[in-house]
C-alpha cells in the first residue's frame, strides 16, 4: 500500500505522490514569535514532525520547511512594552521555542526561515500582483489585495465570495474596495519603532502577514511543491489568502496536498491565548516528563480534536509504562525493521493511511503484549524501531520506569534556564511559577552566586 494523505483542498484522501519522484518539499506555518509556546503549539509542530519523520522512513527524501513569523502587530506591541528591540525579542522567544520543543523530541525543519530576511522577495511579489491589477494601492499607504478579481478565492475553504463576506468579522478600513480585501504591505506608522519598517516604492512600511508565507515557500521550495500545512485554524483566510496571491503572480498551483491538524481542547473550547485557557509547554513539562507528553500528542490522530487535561496526561504516562515494561523485560536486538513482518506491515498500513497514529499506536501494544508472552528480543527491537518511527521508545527502560512522574536531569536544567531567561527579562511571575511547579516534582531549587542548583526531596 502506498501513502494517502487527506486533501484540505479537494476534501478526501489521496494517493500521494510528489513532484520529484523520491523527494518531498513541504512549507508548514511556524510561529509568530512574541510569547512562549503553548501545547497547542507543540500539536501542530508534532503532527509535522511525525508526518516528515514517515516520509523519510518511507524512504523518501524530505525538504521541509517550517518559517518564522517576526514581525508582525503583536511582536511589535510586546517590544515595545518590554523597552528592547524587535530583534532582542524574537531571538529571545525562539530560543524559548526551540528549548521546548527540543525537549519534545521534535527534530529542526530543514530550513526554518524569518520572514524579516525575505522582504525583497515579499516586495517582488506584490510589484507582480500590482503589474496583474490584482494589487492596489489605497489612500493611506497601505497595499491591498483585490480578492475579487482572483477567480478561485474561496476553493480551500469551500465557501462562496458571498459566504465569506457574510462571515468576515473584521471592519471595513479605510480605502479597502471590499472587505475581504487583504493587507499586502503596510504604511508605517508614526508610533512604530523604526525596526518595524523598510523603505519600499510604496514608502516605509512592513509586509502583510499573507505574504510573508507565499514568498517564503516559493523562495526556498519553488512555485509550486507537494504539502503545505499548518493549524487548522489557518485554513481561512492566511491559507486561502497565500493561495490566492501566490497562483495570481505566479499562473500555477502553489501546493499540491494540503494538511491541517487539529486543535486541542479545554472545556470544548479551543486552546488559544486569546480566551486564556492555554498551558505553556514549559508549564506541562514542569509537571510530566517530556516523552509522555509526546505521546499524548502523537496517539491522537493529527486531524483529530485533542482535549487536555491531567487525566488524559495521567492515563499516557500509564500507558507508555506498559510499553517500556515490555522493553525492560526483553532487552531488544537492533535490527533494521522487516517491513513483512505481520506487525511492521500493519504498523505500515496505518502510517501509510493519512498517517494514522492511532492504529499504529495499537500495533505496538499488540507487539508489546507478545513480547510479553514470547520473550522474543527480535521482537522487542521491532518495538523499539518502530517506536523510533514516531520518536518513542528510545530511552533507556529502567530509567524511565524508575522515574515514575518526575523529571529528567535534562527538563529540570532547560527549566532552570527558562526560569533564569524570565529573571533577566523581569518576569519575576513567570519565575516563580516554574520555582513552584519544580517543587510540586519534588525539585527543590538552590539559589547561589555560583548559579542554580537541584535537590530532590524524597
Amino acid at each position: 500500500m502506498s501513502l494517502r494523505i487527506y486533501n484540505t483542498l479537494s476534501r478526501a484522501v489521496e494517493d500521494f505522490s510528489p513532484l520529484v519522484p523520491g523527494q518531498v518539499g513541504m512549507y508548514v506555518c511556524g510561529m509568530t514569535i512574541y510569547d512562549l509556546c503553548h501545547i497547542g503549539h507543540a500539536r501542530m509542530m508534532m503532527a509535522f514532525d511525525v508526518a516528515q519523520r514517515w516520509l523519510k522512513a518511507s524512504g523518501l527524501k524530505v525538504t521541509y520547511v517550517r518559517n518564522i513569523t517576526d514581525i508582525d502587530d503583536k511582536i511589535i506591541k510586546r517590544a515595545v512594552e518590554r523597552g528592547i528591540s524587535i530583534r532582542a525579542l524574537t531571538d529571545e522567544m525562539i530560543a524559548a521555542m526551540n528549548r521546548d520543543i527540543g525537549a519534545l523530541g521534535i527534530e529542526p525543519p530543514t530550513l526554518e526561515p524569518r520572514a524579516t530576511e525575505y522582504v525583497p522577495q515579499m516586495l517582488g511579489l506584490i510589484a507582480k500582483l500590482e503589474t496583474k491589477g490584482l494589487a492596489y494601492r489605497a489612500a493611506g499607504g497601505d497595499v491591498n489585495y483585490s480578492v475579487r478579481k482572483f477567480p478561485g478565492y474561496g476553493k480551500l475553504s469551500g465557501k462562496s465570495l458571498d459566504e465569506l463576506r457574510a462571515g468576515e468579522r473584521v471592519a471595513v478600513q479605510d480605502g479597502k474596495q471590499d472587505p475581504l480585501d487583504f493587507v499586502l504591505w503596510k504604511a508605517a506608522k508614526a508610533s512604530e519603532p523604526d525596526d518595524a519598517q523598510w523603505d519600499s516604492s510604496y514608502g516605509k512600511g512592513r509586509p502583510g502577514w499573507h505574504i510573508e508565507c507565499s514568498a517564503m515557500s516559493c523562495e526556498t521550495l519553488g512555485e509550486t511543491f507537494d504539502i503545505h500545512g499548518g493549524g487548522a485554524d489557518l485554513q481561512f483566510p492566511h491559507h486561502e489568502n497565500e493561495i490566492a496571491q501566490s497562483e495570481a503572480a505566479n499562473g500555477k498551483p502553489l501546493a499540491r496536498y494540503w494538511l491541517h491538524n487539529g486543535f486541542v481542547r479545554v472545556d470544548n473550547e479551543k486552546m488559544s491565548k486569546s480566551l486564556g485557557n492555554f498551558f505553556t509547554i514549559q508549564e506541562v513539562l514542569a509537571k510530566y516528563d517530556a516523552e509522555t507528553v509526546r505521546f499524548f500528542l502523537v496517539r491522537a490522530h493529527y486531524r483529530s480534536a485533542l482535549n487536555y487535561s491531567d487525566v488524559h496526561l495521567d492515563d499516557a504516562r500509564g500507558a507508555l509504562k506498559r510499553l517500556y515494561t515490555a522493553l525492560a523485560l526483553v532487552a531488544p536486538v537492533d535490527v533494521p525493521v522487516d517491513w513483512t513482518n505481520p506487525f511492521a506491515a500493519r504498523f505500515k498500513a496505518a502510517m501509510d493511511e493519512d498517517f494514522g497514529t492511532p492504529e499504529a499506536v495499537a500495533v505496538l501494544f499488540d507487539l508489546a503484549s507478545e513480547i510479553n508472552k514470547t520473550g522474543s528480543a527480535s521482537l522487542a527491537g521491532l518495538l523499539k524501531s518502530l517506536g523510533a518511527c514516531l520518536g518513542l521508545l528510545q530511552g533507556e527502560p529502567g530509567a524511565f520506569l524508575q522515574a515514575g512522574s518526575r523529571l529528567d536531569d535534562a527538563s529540570i536544567r532547560a527549566l532552570i534556564g527558562q526560569r533564569a531567561a524570565a529573571k533577566q527579562a523581569k518576569d519575576f511571575a513567570a519565575a516563580d511559577r516554574i520555582r513552584q511547579d519544580l517543587l510540586t516534582q519534588g525539585i527543590v531549587l538552590k539559589d547561589s552566586a555560583a548559579g542554580t542548583t537541584w535537590e530532590v526531596q524524597s
